[in-house]
């Protein structure tokens, strides 16, 4: 089959964690046999900001890095109508603009012969609704969201006649650990600012147990205002700023344990979605110890595959175990590598799209094009 995948950005990953999943699903569907394709935008704010922070450095790195996927850079004046007279499945991420996700839904409905998909991955059904509710996704065959909860928002607003849950995960050909590196530090953390959404936290769960426990600690990520970047300073905590997430495996495996903190957001209004990190930590086989957030849907065992941290008291109490007890820390590591090799790979992730494809029973005409869809659920 051939898949077109309209993206945010599939080529920068600065503050756009889903290019880090479309990048993996594209690639295990290539592995697969089949064809896959990006677009995006040419005024893309994250290829653009990468570039200003970065220089174009990082977009070399991008096609060295992953030289099979294929990405086509689009503007006004491009025609989509054509790019998709050849797809069987289009995938259409919630920050295209919406004058574009109602063309193409407009083009399914009339007659287009692939399968519309709309795919969620950011809290904006919670704390944006508008933005979402205005979305014309009547023409689209089904929606994908990051989370159970996601999923319960659409359904009970009316937002697309058939939802499913499509979490995230791991691409384990990226995202595994890597022997013989050297411990360069304690602690480390990947992850941006987050508009003031974790800010607190950040240093409740981070900054002042490594200040507290005089860890060598290490913060990369984007958008850091100045009095985040003093506080970092104070505590002795090395900001290193953006960091491509194809080296994030090495930086991983530089250092004895890291952390999660999730966004105010999933934890308060879309419980069950831990985002991108805790899957790829996990599966560089690292120890993590997590800032509250619940696990609804049981992707993994808490206090085996990872710790819990109730609050910043516990998370230094919860890292000096960690970092004083290798063998817990080993096993740990262990056991979160497996419920990522088990469950939460792209593979894993490709499959499922696949099956809710086969749910939409192709009907042929002469010419072995596809007519129309029949939807079976």
């Amino acid at each position: 089959m051939r898949f077109l995948f309209y993206t945010h950005s599939l080529v920068s990953d600065w503050n756009h964690g889903n290019a880090h999943f479309l990048r993996g699903v594209m690639r295990d569907l290539l592995r697969r046999g089949h064809d896959a394709v990006a677009l995006e935008p040419r005024d893309s704010w994250s290829r653009l900001s990468l570039i200003a922070d970065q220089g174009v450095g990082p977009i070399a790195a991008f096609r060295k890095h992953f030289p099979e996927l294929r990405v086509e850079i689009y503007d006004a004046d491009f025609d989509h109508e054509a790019a998709i007279s050849e797809a069987d499945v289009v995938v259409v991420h919630e920050w295209t603009e919406p004058a574009l996700v109602a063309e193409l839904g407009r083009i399914r409905r009339a007659g287009g012969s692939f399968t519309l998909a709309f795919h969620d991955t950011h809290h904006r059904a919670v704390t944006a609704k508008s933005d979402i509710a205005r979305l014309d996704l009547s023409g689209y065959d089904f929606v994908l969201t990051f989370g159970e909860a996601l999923r319960e928002r659409y359904l009970g607003a009316g937002w697309g006649r058939h939802v499913f849950t499509w979490h995230e995960a791991a691409d384990t050909s990226l995202f595994h650990p890597i022997a013989n590196v050297e411990k360069r530090g304690d602690l480390v953390w990947i992850g941006n600012w987050g508009d003031d959404e974790r800010s607190a936290e950040i240093t409740s769960f981070f900054v002042e147990p490594a200040r507290q426990l005089r860890l060598t600690a290490t913060v990369r990520g984007v958008r850091y205002p100045e009095a985040a970047l003093r506080a970092l300073r104070a505590a002795r905590v090395v900001y290193g700023g953006w960091l491509a997430n194809a080296a994030v495996p090495r930086a991983f495996a530089e250092h004895r344990a890291t952390v999660h903190i999730p966004r105010r957001p999933y934890v308060e209004a879309l419980p069950g979605i831990p985002t991108i990190r805790v899957f790829e930590a996990l599966a560089c086989g690292i120890p993590l110890i997590s800032a509250p957030w619940n696990d609804t849907e049981g992707l993994f065992r808490p206090g085996t595959d990872f710790l819990f941290a109730r609050n910043g008291k516990e998370m230094k109490r919860l890292l000096r175990q960690v970092l004083s007890e290798p063998a817990f820390a080993q096993e740990m590591a262990a056991s979160g590598l497996a419920t990522i090799q088990a469950r939460h790979t792209c593979g894993h992730r490709v499959d499922e799209l696949l099956r809710i494809l086969a749910s939409y029973r192709p009907k042929k005409v002469a010419d072995g094009r596809i007519a129309s869809k029949e939807i079976a659920i």
